[in-house]
């Protein structure tokens, strides 16, 4: 093949532009829906609990039964792993931009909709909520590997791994908005009724109308996905796409000369030539496509699966661990609403102090010290903070020692988010061909949200005490917070050796990275000399 066309070369070398910002904000407010909406959950299922399972004269208040706690905590999870297989498949088939509208509509009818779950029984509720977020999932899914894919081809290859991670550090702001919005709801409701703990008066410690506050927490997530709505369907179809999947070189010069501003020549007898070559043809279930791409996509699937066991069970079971430590008081010195707020307030300062900073340290530094880099190190302190919590756990449930335990868990988050959690999410879009890189990446992000399930539903009864007494009502016994703990540990560990597997993409095009500019079926991508090497 000689060289690459000169619409995707205008695309690789154009200096970083206004539209570069524009296509972040758009990707990137799916991204901030996302992450409210997926890690929200976790500030009002206590609240569900005192709402619908309290039982009268009973010394604590009432908790989710374990096989609700889990339907509800992992059922978008498993909504999003389908959304990212179907829509990751389907961006491929019909474009990008096609599908991309498709999935904003969903996530936005289905966060109102879980705020409007309905029932006469407690069961019913939570049935008409369970359903409608895995419904929510599946449209969070779909903006997994579309808005990577979109991002990635688009940017220059220069910055291209800044932008595609600043997409995803939205994330950042939808966990640090969910626990702001839980803060502000709670604390009006909080002032107005100024009731007793649940230890001095039961049934005043919860009123009917706090049925609203967990609605209301739940559907402000539709509002920054609504208000991109009209800029996502503006968006041009991306030109590597057009050019390299639909052929339409016309199309893909016309789309770029309007963004970049430029005039672009439109190159149909190149994108002709290019289709007929062996790299432009083969399947994702080819010898060909596993002989060029099947480490990576062990490496992309395996450090993604393994990071989000960890990512999510921290997350999710963050409010135990708090409780555990002293941060929230027992739950029987709380009335349900401060409870809510106790809880927000704990997620609010780690996001704050932790989260946001670690996604946007990957940012600034991706393009400069590379994905390869950032992914081991990341997983290395990840590895070190879960055995320098755990191994003491002991010294750290100690009254003096617990703003170090926080400290300490911070660390984890950061080095998470300036690490793997965002490199999971680029690197899989980058290295694979255009025509399947969407379902690819799909792969890849469904991997990670299995894992992620693994976290949700398995270290929800891993964290329970080995102490008969002292787990929640329902559950059996469990391993103990400080073992649960150990074995993230390990989990990170084994991220770190796989990441070995994983190829560094910085600064080079999409192009070459996927060996699209291969003469013929015996050349291998670059990039894969450097896979083998590690």
């Amino acid at each position: 093949m000689a060289g690459q066309l000169g619409v995707l070369n205008a695309l690789d070398v154009a200096k970083t532009q206004w539209y570069h910002f524009t296509a972040i904000v758009i990707a990137g407010m799916g991204f901030f829906t996302d992450a409210y909406d997926l890690f929200c959950i976790s500030l009002v299922t206590k609240l569900l609990g005192r709402l619908y399972y309290t039982e009268p004269g009973a010394p604590k208040p009432g908790t989710l039964p374990p096989r609700v706690q889990a339907s509800v905590t992992g059922v978008a999870l498993c909504g999003t792993l389908a959304g990212q297989l179907f829509f990751g498949w389907l961006g491929d088939k019909l474009g990008r931009k096609r599908v991309y509208g498709l999935t904003l509509v969903l996530m936005v009818v289905c966060s109102l909709a879980s705020g409007l779950s309905f029932g006469s029984t407690p069961k019913g509720v939570l049935a008409t909520l369970c359903f409608f977020r895995f419904w929510l999932g599946f449209g969070i899914g779909g903006d997994y590997p579309l808005s990577a894919t979109i991002m990635s081809e688009y940017a220059n290859k220069k910055t291209r791994g800044a932008f595609i991670a600043a997409v995803f550090a939205m994330q950042g702001f939808g966990i640090l908005a969910g626990g702001i919005v839980a803060l502000i709801v709670s604390y009006a409701y909080d002032q107005k009724y100024n009731l007793p703990t649940y230890e001095q008066n039961p049934e005043a410690s919860i009123v009917h109308s706090f049925d609203y506050v967990w609605r209301i927490i739940l559907m402000f997530g539709s509002l920054p996905a609504a208000l991109t709505y009209y800029w996502r369907m503006k968006m041009p179809e991306t030109a590597r796409y057009t050019a390299l999947v639909a052929k339409n070189a016309k199309q893909a010069a016309s789309d770029m000369s309007k963004v970049l501003q430029v005039e672009l020549e439109a190159e149909e007898e190149k994108v002709q030539k290019l289709s007929q070559e062996e790299s432009h043809r083969y399947g994702l279930f080819s010898k060909e496509f596993l002989r060029r791409h099947g480490l990576h996509l062990v490496g992309t699937t395996t450090t993604w699966f393994l990071l989000d066991i960890a990512f999510y069970s921290q997350n999710l079971f963050q409010k135990d661990i708090f409780s555990a430590i002293g941060w929230i008081p027992p739950a029987q010195k709380m009335n349900a609403i401060h409870e809510v707020y106790r809880i927000a307030r704990a997620q609010t300062l780690i996001a704050l102090c932790s989260t946001v900073p670690g996604y946007w340290f990957t940012v600034l530094l991706i393009d400069h010290i590379g994905r390869f880099a950032i992914q081991l190190m990341g997983f290395f302190f990840m590895t070190v903070f879960m055995f320098a919590l755990a191994i003491p756990y002991d010294h750290w449930t100690k009254k003096a020692n617990r703003i170090g335990f926080v400290v300490m868990y911070s660390l984890t988050f950061f080095f998470a988010n300036f690490g793997p959690n965002a490199t999971t999410f680029v690197v899989p879009a980058e290295i694979f061909p255009a025509r399947l890189r969407s379902t690819c990446h799909g792969i890849s992000a469904a991997a990670g949200k299995a894992g992620a399930i693994v976290g949700a539903f398995g270290f929800l009864y891993a964290a329970q005490s080995k102490d008969p007494t002292k787990t929640d009502a329902g559950y059996p016994t469990g391993i103990g917070i400080k073992n649960s703990l150990i074995m993230l540990g390990v989990i990170n560990f084994f991220g770190m050796l796989f990441t070995l597997l994983v190829p560094e993409s910085k600064g080079k095009s999409l192009e070459e990275l996927s060996g699209e500019n291969d003469a013929g079926a015996d050349a291998e991508p670059e990039v894969s000399d450097r896979a083998i090497r590690v």
